[in-house]
């Protein structure tokens, strides 16, 4: 069995009179990336924050087996977080942020300089923050959050501001780290992104958790499609939603498959009208698809 390194049980959170979180309850596996997904509003920064003793709510955290509230946190001293937006000091440079950030130790230094190297951030490090881009202070919130070498990594749209190329840096050193033993909860709009890095899901809508499952099986549950280019589009489309076919899309022709529905009654049926079809491709449903068609379920 593996261990788990996160538990979050009967989480609630209200700010006076409003409730912003219901019951929240999931668990983190040891050396897994877990996606923190949902709406904006739906609560998934509020979640972070009260795993990360930044506001008090009720319910039980624990942490590698400790339990941790408002008031007594030690435990975070192995996590680290980038929430929201990055604490940058503007007349301090890069390298100073990670040297003030970093824990005393005889490898220090050499931490600094591998999360600069995995992160890219030679060019820029040595320059004073107030001239960093987005991209470049959100990359250096990220290298602090890193530096320490946590055992959990608290991550609130990392992506944000990165251009294509930081963005694949950064999965890459995620991942990497991930099969070093490193867990990391994250949270990202961009589902493309989520989907090439997470193993495990939580959906959050209107404050709750709706949805605990794995990449794999979310993916695999997916509504199934088949993209066509016939001689005669019209008619085919036609001949197929008379017979029961949903069409997704008109151009390219775009019919959801289904248990009935099957790429062999599709040709039957094209075939014996003498329609030629010139081109077939299958598709799966994204992973943002997915998301959107529980959060409407």
């Amino acid at each position: 069995m593996e261990e788990i390194i996160l538990s979050v049980k009967n989480l609630n959170k209200s700010f006076g009179n409003r409730q912003t979180l219901f019951d929240i309850n999931f668990e983190c596996q040891k050396g897994h990336i877990i996606g923190l997904v949902g709406a904006n509003g739906a609560g998934k920064t509020t979640i972070m924050k009260a795993i990360l003793s930044l506001i008090k709510s009720e319910g039980q955290i624990t942490i590698d087996g400790q339990k941790t509230t408002f008031n007594h946190h030690p435990i975070l001293q192995k996590v680290g977080a980038l929430v929201e937006y990055p604490g940058i000091y503007p007349y301090l440079s890069g390298r100073d942020h990670l040297k003030l950030f970093v824990n005393d130790s005889k490898d220090s230094q050499e931490r600094i300089q591998t999360i600069i190297n995995d992160l890219k951030l030679n060019d820029c490090i040595d320059q004073r923050a107030k001239l960093y881009s987005l991209g470049m202070k959100q990359k250096l919130g990220i290298a602090m959050a890193l530096v320490n070498q946590p055992d959990l990594v608290i991550l609130d749209e990392p992506m944000n501001g990165l251009d294509p190329q930081a963005t694949k840096d950064l999965r890459e050193m995620i991942l990497k780290r991930r099969d070093q033993g490193l867990t990391v909860l994250i949270s990202s709009h961009i589902l493309g992104e989520l989907q090439k890095l997470a193993e495990d899901l939580i959906v959050i809508d209107h404050e709750k958790v709706i949805k605990r499952t794995t990449m794999n099986e979310l993916l695999a549950s997916n509504q199934h499609f088949i993209v066509i280019k016939t001689s005669d589009d019209t008619k085919a489309q036609e001949l197929l939603e008379v017979v029961g076919f949903k069409t997704v899309s008109q151009s390219p022709l775009r019919f959801a498959l289904t248990e009935k529905n099957t790429v062999e009654r599709l040709m039957n049926i094209l075939m014996k009208q003498q329609i030629n079809v010139t081109d077939l491709q299958h598709e799966d449903a994204d992973l943002e698809e997915s998301i959107l068609q529980l959060i409407a379920e």
